[in-house]
């Protein structure tokens, strides 16, 4: 009967009868909860955005590595033809999400940038007739290159993708993006090796 009592009353005793009460667990467990989502916000909050992320490569500084390949439309393609524009190497694949994301992106930046800057893909492990359909469905009208067979993902040391390498008009490699582009953060990285220049 007194079991009954103390449910009705109220009592907060855990089952081992030490008489500390349920609320006080409850309570600290809240506490840790709140803490831990506090850090998990400050961690996502300040580390880098999943695109325009720049990354270290031994090609930063150096001549671009040659691209001369015929590109998926049978047209030969030459990266030194480009020199005196910007020009985009994107490294990506249909299958790749991120790299789906980006697309539109560097239709902008290609769109915004008709005389001084220019994009090639190159295709990482994909199928031609994927890609044709995907550039025919989503826009983007620069050429694609094969990658696979190539050399060319070897020279780039391509580990991931997307990547994409920024080679400035004198045809030196000034940078290196990992996740995924945005029109506005190669016009911001453009921006700074302009200044840098100066």
């Amino acid at each position: 009967m007194s079991e009954i009592s103390d449910v009705v009353e109220g009592d907060t005793r855990d089952d081992q009868g030490t008489g500390r009460p349920q609320r006080r667990t409850a309570l600290v467990a809240a506490v840790i909860v709140g803490v831990v989502l506090v850090l998990l916000v400050g961690v996502l909050a300040t580390r880098d955005p999943a695109t325009d992320r720049q990354a270290d490569s031994p090609l930063i500084g150096r001549a671009a590595p040659a691209i001369t390949e015929d590109a998926l439309d049978g047209e030969p393609f030459d990266l030194d033809a480009l020199r005196g524009r910007w020009v985009v190497v994107n490294f990506f694949a249909t299958w790749c999400v991120p790299c789906r994301v980006e697309h539109p992106e560097l239709v902008r930046f290609a769109e915004a940038h008709p005389d001084d800057a220019a994009v090639v893909s190159v295709v990482f492990d994909d199928e031609p007739g994927d890609v044709q359909a995907f550039f025919e469905q989503n826009g983007g009208e620069w050429p694609v290159v094969p990658g696979e067979g190539t050399g060319v993902i070897l020279d780039y040391a391509v580990s991931g993708i997307p990547e994409s390498f920024l080679v400035a008009p004198n045809g030196v490699v000034v940078a290196k993006v990992t996740g995924g582009v945005t029109a506005t953060g190669l016009d911001q990285i453009i921006a700074e090796v302009q200044e840098r220049a100066t």
